[in-house]
């Protein structure tokens, strides 16, 4: 019988997700992780350890995800086509399954001219579309991509990413529907501050049928800082800042600044909530973990089923 993930428990009665993420070190001290998990347990559902961020070299996910579910926590596995074949996705997809992590997010990954090896030899064997078949088939029909049959499937809940925010918009809800074809189960969206862009993108999900089809979680996240809010406006593909945010941040004192970022975020929580086919939240402190406590419980959302 298959074990369901807490992940997949809760979202399958019908709660309010609430997922976290946790951001490995660049290093082999697991106790980083064990004080992260720490902060998490108890507010979250299940975390996410992301795989090889911005292509900067990091401890792996799935060694993080298993310290992190040795402190109670339900891991999300991420796992990106920019550094592994189709052979090596297999082989990691039966690993992380056979340790006990029951979900995991499919990603096309961050190219490796933006971290701190641009020379390195990118795969992309596949992407992020072709995987979640992999995924899907490996688990539904006991067979490998080339054909081959398995004598017990990898038990994954399969999630994917996707951004609403990214140009040009008309296709954004074409490309989350092919993830949905292709196998996703859930979905965790970029950091949603535009919210118009964001209610405008769900409506068109809605009218296509898909938050029938799959969980979406909306990807959350407080600014610690002004510069931190013109930063990812200016700077970060694919994010929508727009200007009322840093007016908003730039209208209260300095020493202010970050508890209004946490307000912001509470905001943005209960105007998600309220958006038809919303299943959740994916929330995104990281390197600030301890803030998540308090936004969890400022958005009413404690306990956790």
């Amino acid at each position: 019988m298959k074990t369901k993930s807490n992940l997949e428990g809760v979202l399958e009665a019908g709660h309010f997700a609430v997922t976290g993420e946790i951001g490995p070190p660049a290093s082999a001290d697991p106790e980083v992780i064990r004080r992260k998990a720490k902060m998490l347990k108890g507010y979250i559902d299940a975390f996410n350890v992301t795989d090889g961020q911005t292509a900067v070299v990091r401890m792996s996910s799935w060694a993080a995800c298993l310290i992190g579910k040795e402190e109670g926590l339900d891991p999300i596995v991420q796992m990106t086509c920019r550094d592994r074949n189709r052979i090596a996705l297999q082989m990691d997809i039966l690993g992380a399954a056979a340790l006990g992590i029951n979900n995991i997010l499919c990603l096309t990954g961050d190219h490796q001219k933006f971290g701190n090896h641009p020379m390195a030899k990118g795969v992309f064997d596949l992407d992020s579309i072709q995987f979640l078949k992999v995924v899907k088939d490996m688990r539904d029909e006991k067979k490998f991509q080339c054909g081959d049959e398995m004598a017990v499937e990898p038990n994954l809940f399969t999630g994917a990413a996707a951004n609403p925010f990214a140009d040009p918009f008309e296709f954004r809800v074409i490309r989350l529907a092919k993830k949905v074809a292709a196998g996703a189960d859930f979905i965790q969206t970029q950091i949603v501050y535009n919210m118009d862009k964001f209610a405008e993108w769900m409506k068109r999900v809605c009218d296509r049928g898909l938050h029938e089809k799959v969980k979406i979680l909306a990807g959350v996240a407080p600014i610690k800082s002004v510069g931190a809010a013109r930063y990812m406006k200016t700077k970060v593909p694919g994010m929508d800042v727009p200007d009322s945010i840093i007016e908003r941040l730039r209208g209260v004192p300095k020493e202010r600044v970050s508890k209004e970022g946490i307000k912001l975020c509470v905001d943005i929580i209960n105007q998600v909530r309220q958006i038809k086919g919303v299943a959740g939240i994916h929330l995104m402190a990281i390197e600030w973990e301890e803030t998540v406590p308090e936004i969890i419980e400022a958005a009413g959302l404690l306990p956790r089923p």
